[in-house]
Formats: structure tokens, C-alpha cells, sequence
């Protein structure tokens, strides 16, 4: 039985406050999301117990690591976690497979903590890597041998706070695929600490999302990304993430055709057999509105929808969003084109999707 994670945090930090109430997910990756200074790393670290909050508790797994009213707070070395900073952190002076040895020293040798540690190092692809020394590494390449070292330590819930932010973006990329396949083969709760939007679409299965220590929204990916009275929704980079499966290879046409609970969409063709869930990104920018079903367009992706919000942004854009039977999906369109349109919610319309990307 998989059990969430309660998470109740009051902390005064100076002038700034911590306030959050929080039942999170105890299973996938839950992303903990805002801009600087908006509490994401200080509630990482009241959860590892590197800083204790006044009023606090904290349950996970069924065990209990903190609850202020009864005294009871477990120290951070006594919580079975593991942790991924900003850096790697690596002992300089051990090479790659000692870093990860030292990992296995902190559990105990039994068969209850016992830990497939190639396992590991197969799905974050550094066995090659074992006997370099972690300065001939990459940044990537150091950040995928830390996180090995945290997942050596056999932990109930796994802590990164911000683990790509010292990356540059080729680096980010080369990582992501890594981060993505911990996430589907691996049953461990992952707090993700993260101010990118395109990390939060790649690796997200929950969302909370902080400003000024205080919870904003919070939620299913999908849902929360969509609601119109948070900035994501408005952003440039909005977009809505959506789970497909391949249903036929066009080969013909190099497409992919893949199947959603209400209907279907033609991608460029994507290396996958049938079946194969995939994790799809639509940004807002890429979706259009018509009132009628077009008869003659290049735009292969047409879907009936009906608007359920919209809202009036600065410098004339207009953010809707659009029901596609069980999905939901933003469009942003210029506010000249809603009031032509007629838009307003419950009208059925058609959305047209110009460009999708594939996210794992």
C-alpha cells in the first residue's frame, strides 16, 4: 500500500515566513516550483531535517519524523533519504565506484535495506564511468553519479533541489532522459525542487507551486498547469502535458499516430512500438481556435473542444482553456481574435494543434 507524504511546515526565517499545509503523492515525482526566495529549498530542507520549523510535522512512509506537539523530531543522519544538491559534491580524492561504495557503508548489510546497486548504475548509465576520477567527469556526468550515491543509501523518499541548475543546456538534456527513466522504473517518492517550466513538463506527475512561502496552487500535472489563476498558465512558455500511446506507424507519411482518451493525433515519426506510452508537450502558443471544423487546412491535428475559462493577459493576448473530453488544454490567442471569435465559456469550438514535442 502506497502511503502520501504529510508535510506541515510553519517556519519564521527573519522576515520571511514558511507556511504550508501539504499531502503529497507517495509514489512518482511531486515538483516543488517558484521563483528565488519562494521557500522551495527551505521546505526541502525542514523535509531532510537540516532545519527544524518551529511548528512541524512530517509523515512519510507511515513513520513519523516530526511532530512538534508531541516532540518528537528525528535528526537529518537518522532519516532514511537521500539527498541531491545544486553540485555533485563528490569526494575528489575516490573514483566513481568508491564514491558510490561510501553510499553502501551508511546502511546497514541487511536483506530488508539490501540495494541493487547496479541496477542503478545501469539506469543512470555510469558504468563505464567506475574507475574515472570526478574530475575527468562532465558536469552531467557527475550529477547522474551523485544521484547513484543518494539512490545507494536505499532511501523512502529522494530530495533534489535543483539538481540541472548548474548545468548548461546541453548538459540538461543529456540528464533529463536519465532522471525520467529513474522516475518510471524506480519506486521512489522524488521531491523535486526546480524554478524551470520545462523540467516541471519533462519529469512532474504533481505540482505545488510556492510564492512567498505560501502554497499558490497545487495538484495532478495536467490540471494545475492549466489553471488560469496561476503565471505558468500565462507564461510564453505555458504549455499542457498530456499521456498518449502509439496506436499505428505511418511510415508512408513519416508520422506517428497516438491515441488519447477521446481521439487521436499525427506526429512526426517517433522511434516506438505500438503500445508505448509517450509523454507529449503542447504549448499554448501552438493551439488555435475555430468555430467551425476546417475543411481545407495543412494542420493534420483538429480536435473539438469546449472553452471552460479565459482571461484577458497585458499586451492584448488572451489565455483560453479548452476541454478535449477528459484532457485539458491552454490556447493563447490575441485578444482582437477572442472578441471577433465570440468566445466566452461553454462554446463548443475546434482546436487546432500546430506542433507538438516529445517529451519521453
Amino acid at each position: 500500500m502506497i502511503l502520501p507524504i504529510n508535510a506541515r511546515f510553519q517556519l519564521d526565517y527573519g522576515t520571511f515566513q514558511l507556511v504550508v499545509d501539504l499531502t503529497l503523492p507517495g509514489s512518482g515525482v511531486s515538483v516543488l516550483f517558484g521563483h528565488s526566495g519562494s521557500g522551495k529549498t527551505t521546505l526541502l530542507r525542514c523535509i531532510a531535517g537540516l532545519q527544524k520549523a518551529r511548528q512541524g510535522f512530517l509523515e512519510i512512509n507511515g513513520k513519523i519524523w516530526q511532530d512538534s506537539n508531541q516532540d518528537i523530531f528525528v535528526p537529518a543522519y537518522k532519516r532514511p533519504l537521500g539527498y541531491v544538491f545544486q553540485e555533485a559534491n563528490l569526494f575528489p580524492h575516490l573514483t566513481v565506484s568508491a564514491n558510490l561504495q561510501f553510499g553502501l557503508k551508511r546502511i546497514a548489510k541487511t536483506a530488508s535495506n539490501a540495494v541493487d546497486l547496479q541496477h542503478i548504475v545501469e539506469l543512470l548509465g555510469i558504468d563505464h564511468l567506475q574507475n574515472r576520477m570526478p574530475d575527468s567527469l562532465s558536469g552531467g556526468e557527475r550529477q547522474r553519479v551523485a544521484i547513484a550515491r543518494a539512490l545507494a543509501l536505499n532511501p523512502e523518499v529522494l530530495l533534489m533541489d535543483e539538481p540541472l541548475a548548474s548545468l548548461d543546456a546541453k548538459r540538461k538534456q543529456e540528464i533529463l532522459p536519465f532522471l525520467s527513466r529513474l522516475h518510471q522504473q524506480l519506486n521512489i517518492p522524488v521531491l523535486y525542487v526546480t524554478h524551470s517550466q520545462q523540467e516541471v513538463a519533462q519529469l512532474a506527475d504533481h505540482l505545488v507551486i510556492l510564492a512567498d512561502g505560501l502554497v499558490v496552487a497545487e495538484g495532478p500535472v495536467p490540471e494545475t498547469l492549466c489553471r488560469l489563476d496561476v503565471p505558468m498558465a500565462q507564461d510564453r512558455e505555458a504549455a499542457t502535458v498530456w499521456q498518449v500511446t502509439v496506436l499505428e506507424q505511418e511510415a508512408q507519411y513519416h508520422l506517428t499516430r497516438v491515441g488519447f482518451s477521446e481521439g487521436t493525433l499525427s506526429l512526426p515519426m517517433i522511434d516506438a512500438g505500438i503500445g508505448t506510452r509517450l509523454r507529449l508537450q503542447i504549448y499554448a502558443r501552438d493551439v488555435s481556435i475555430a468555430l467551425v471544423a476546417p475543411t481545407a487546412t495543412s494542420i493534420l491535428n483538429v480536435l473539438p473542444a469546449t472553452i471552460t475559462g479565459l482571461t484577458d493577459e497585458r499586451n492584448g493576448q488572451c489565455v483560453v482553456r479548452l476541454q478535449v473530453g477528459n484532457q485539458v488544454l491552454l490556447s493563447h490567442i490575441t485578444q482582437k481574435s477572442a472578441l471577433l471569435l465570440g468566445l466566452q465559456v461553454g462554446l463548443t469550438v475546434y482546436a487546432q494543434i500546430k506542433g507538438t514535442s516529445i517529451l519521453n
